[in-house]
């Protein structure tokens, strides 16, 4: 095994998302050195991978902030305190040491830290597959649309009944050729609103229907999807791109073992945000204690409440309240 370079640090954080990122902000303006470790290649979790051009309308101070922007400004606040950002790196073990804890990812490298603040969402996630799409993921194929304008002009099939799918063809219907819905059953599970919204846009959407093959067009590129229509047999619709929001499956994968409290899938906190592990805290979404709302703005206030009760811990000396951030020089 080998050390990460510029470790030990005061803090680690396992989790990018925006609740990882604000942590981030707070750990560096309580003076403490932090890493942030993430499986996923880019900052900002489940808003990056799954909804990036999606307008969020609950985060406080903002009427609307589209995902990405939300992402990018919540780097740059955290960005004057130089978090060392961990990247397509898996969390794997964590072990006391006797300067507080070591955490091993996935290359072998280790990480020591005075104390670990998990912010892992739902943890990872894994989208359920497109059976018609084998050997299609990134050839035409995509679970999640991370820029709308790469569709541009495209003929894009949306595969799914849930309020993912039809978020897709709200979002996609200003720059695409054609945006059709392509759902297994006569019901979905999409917010009867949006669905109302994608039929006043006209968007074509065929029920009782499964994709059943993929046709390639002389130059490897994707074409068209063949469609079984219940009762009316088979159509071949153009598309050049499919977007497959069928769901996804998502666990804690090996947070699961580090001798936590965990119950469906999230880790139980006390009102410090603090886990039954010493100096290990959780905050956001993967974190449960009774009346929990899961949403971005709470994982904002528990984000500040852990890291706070963090520099309590390592310097009991330091006062829990920070003091305004206005005031910061």
């Amino acid at each position: 095994m080998t050390d990460v370079a510029g470790d030990p640090y005061d803090l680690v954080i396992i989790g990018a998302g925006p609740t990882g990122l604000f942590a981030a902000y707070y750990a560096g303006f309580r003076g403490l050195s932090m890493a942030v470790v993430d499986s996923l290649p880019e900052p900002g979790g489940q808003v990056t991978a799954m909804y990036p051009e999606k307008m969020i309308y609950d985060v406080g101070g903002f009427a609307e902030v589209r995902g990405r922007d939300l992402v990018e400004g919540l780097v740059k606040q955290a960005a004057p305190f130089k978090p060392k950002y961990l990247l397509g790196r898996k969390a794997e073990k964590l072990a006391p040491v006797a300067e507080g804890l070591e955490l091993t990812l996935d290359g072998g490298e280790t990480l020591r830290a005075r104390a670990v603040l998990i912010t892992a969402g739902i943890g990872e996630f894994t989208p359920r597959p497109l059976p018609a799409g084998d050997g299609w993921l990134g050839r035409g194929m995509v679970h999640f649309v991370p820029s709308l304008q790469a569709h541009a002009g495209q003929h894009v099939v949306v595969v799914g009944g849930g309020d993912s799918a039809f978020d897709w063809i709200l979002a996609l219907h200003p720059v695409a050729a054609s945006v059709t819905l392509v759902h297994r059953r006569a019901k979905f599970r999409a917010a009867e609103s949006i669905v109302r919204q994608a039929r006043e846009l006209g968007t074509r959407i065929i029920t009782d229907a499964e994709v059943t093959r993929f046709v390639e067009a002389p130059d490897g590129t994707l074409e068209a999807v063949d469609v079984s229509i219940k009762g009316a047999g088979e159509e071949r619709l153009p598309a050049n791109a499919v977007v497959a929001a069928l769901g996804f499956t998502a666990d804690l994968g090996p947070i699961e073992s580090w001798g936590l409290e965990i119950s469906h899938r999230a880790i139980t906190v006390d009102s410090t945000m603090a886990t039954a592990r010493e100096r290990v805290y959780a905050a956001g979404d993967v974190a449960a204690y009774p009346g929990k709302v899961k949403l971005i703005a709470t994982g904002f206030g528990e984000a500040a409440t852990a890291v706070n009760n963090i520099a309590v811990a390592l310097d009991p000396e330091a006062h829990l309240f920070p003091g305004h951030s206005s005031n910061a020089e």
